[in-house]
């Protein structure tokens, strides 16, 4: 009773992070107007050179699971045939701040709380069981951007550095588990990837898609439980497609 208590307070949870997020994207969507042909990106570029920092929201769709490695006694064990990770959905909202290093370049800083859900797959000799493992991780990546020339009023730029992740919900101190797979705390991870900016009257759009890989072991190892007792590390992966709203 109390697990589904909990399962069901994690659902609404999430469940009212998601309208706050799909209502975020309505309302930026209806409120700010189409780009104005006579607004000039070089406008933008000064206002910005004359304030050191500028600040936004990011809301973003992730694809996460894990990258695999299995423990030496896979082999000479019987009871699990195959091992998969399955790639689950997620969500994140963060708040941007930027500071300006020179013209094509900023050093970005986006705390975030990320709702994400990673699946292991086990084939067993007489079924297939999937273990969910759901994370609410609170997220602070430190990361280089690199902006293109501008062409009209758009333009592309690459950006990458490195992340801290606190998972909430890490049931790594978990005791009743036989079944579970223990996920430690903390994690650390490389980040990189592309971006286009819009520059609009109000507002600057940046829709982007960053990489994130996981450098570290998360496996809170446990050879009493089944279903970990095959692994041996666990590191994270993550696709996150984001769209930046700035100021």
């Amino acid at each position: 009773m109390h697990q589904s208590n909990i399962r069901h307070r994690q659902s609404v949870f999430r469940l009212q992070a998601l309208k706050i997020f799909l209502f975020s994207i309505l309302f930026f969507t209806l409120y700010f107007p189409k780009c104005d042909a006579q607004f000039s990106i070089m406008e933008h570029d000064e206002q910005n050179m004359n304030r050191m920092f500028h600040f936004g929201v990011a809301l973003g769709y992730n694809l996460s699971n894990y990258k695999i490695t299995l423990d030496s006694n896979f082999i000479s064990q019987k009871t699990i045939l195959n091992v998969q990770p399955v790639k689950g959905p997620g969500f994140n909202l963060g708040i941007v701040s930027d500071l300006h290093l020179a013209k094509y370049w900023e050093l970005r800083f986006i705390p975030a709380l990320s709702f994400a859900e990673k699946d292991i797959q086990y084939t067993r000799k007489d079924s297939v069981v999937m273990k969910k493992i759901e994370s609410v991780y609170l997220e602070f990546p430190l990361l280089l951007k690199y902006k293109s020339k501008p062409y009209n009023n758009m333009r592309m730029y690459v950006i990458g550095g490195l992340k801290y992740s606190i998972d909430m919900q890490s049931n790594a101190l978990a005791r009743k588990a036989e079944n579970l797979i223990k996920v430690k705390q903390n994690d650390y991870s490389i980040d990189y990837g592309i971006g286009v900016e819009l520059h609009l009257p109000l507002v600057v759009m940046a829709p982007e898609i960053k990489w994130s890989y996981g450098i570290v072991n998360i496996l809170q190892n446990d050879d009493k439980l089944i279903y970990s007792s095959v692994l041996n590390r666990l590191r994270s992966r993550c696709i996150l497609f984001t769209i930046h709203l700035e100021g």
